[in-house]
């Protein structure tokens, strides 16, 4: 076993070890601790819920949290909200724990690598159709690609395509580069201006984590909308 710890640009380039074909990168160690963290942070959370009038501390964080989501997404969709919860919560709080953890000293958020924000616009990318198909049918959310006539089809695949890029692309562009102007101001400035930027930095990570999961929910309800105003349209009709 070989072990490396060479700080590069990306965090894919910090090996941490080596056996044999494997190789375990930094993207992989803190993405599995990100997921690790969430995970025992909802067990803990969710396993003394209570609905008394006096409740804990953290269920109070998480109501006001999940409340969030869902207005957030409510204002999206007509209805049917909680069943978009799950995807769009999931995504939010990743991204946002990725990135609130960047003032512990070794730390690389996961989402400053192209490879996490790839995944994470991937599953964007597959979410839209499933939930499409969920609400539309398989074959009333292919019609979509045929508006207004089977000549944009095309162009809606390729709009398809150019939306998770440009996902992928923003979220890392913007942390990879926040990440890289502290780490200059840490190296040849003083004490006090990098930490303003470590707390500005704070919070676009968490503006990131908004933008990302508004515009997923943006997509996935783009591809239900047409579908729900078109049902409550034939019902006007028909009354």
């Amino acid at each position: 076993m070989e072990v490396v710890a060479i700080h590069q640009i990306s965090p894919d380039q910090v090996i941490l070890f080596t056996w044999g074909f494997v190789t375990v990168n930094a993207t992989l160690v803190y993405t599995w601790l990100i997921m690790a963290f969430l995970v025992a942070g909802s067990y803990l959370v969710t396993g003394q819920l209570s609905t008394d009038r006096q409740v804990s501390r953290w269920q109070n964080v998480l109501e006001v949290i999940v409340s969030g989501i869902r207005s957030e997404i409510g204002d999206m969709v007509k209805e049917g909200a909680d069943s978009y919860l799950v995807f769009i919560g999931t995504v939010f709080l990743f991204i946002l724990a990725s990135n609130l953890f960047t003032f512990i000293p070794g730390y690389v958020a996961p989402t400053s690598s192209l490879t996490t924000t790839a995944a994470l616009a991937i599953m964007v990318f597959f979410a839209v159709p499933l939930y499409g198909i969920t609400k539309q049918g398989i074959l009333g959310y292919l019609k979509e690609y045929f508006q207004p006539n089977f000549i944009f089809f095309p162009f809606h695949v390729m709009g398809e395509f150019s939306r998770t890029l440009a996902l992928a692309v923003r979220l890392f562009g913007n942390l990879m580069s926040h990440e890289k102007v502290v780490a200059i101001l840490l190296a040849v400035t003083p004490l006090l201006f990098p930490v303003v930027m470590q707390v500005l930095g704070l919070l676009i990570g968490l503006i990131q984590a908004y933008i990302f999961a508004i515009l997923a929910m943006v997509y996935i309800a783009s591809a239900t909308q047409s579908h729900e105003e078109t049902g409550h349209e034939t019902n006007r009709n028909h009354k």
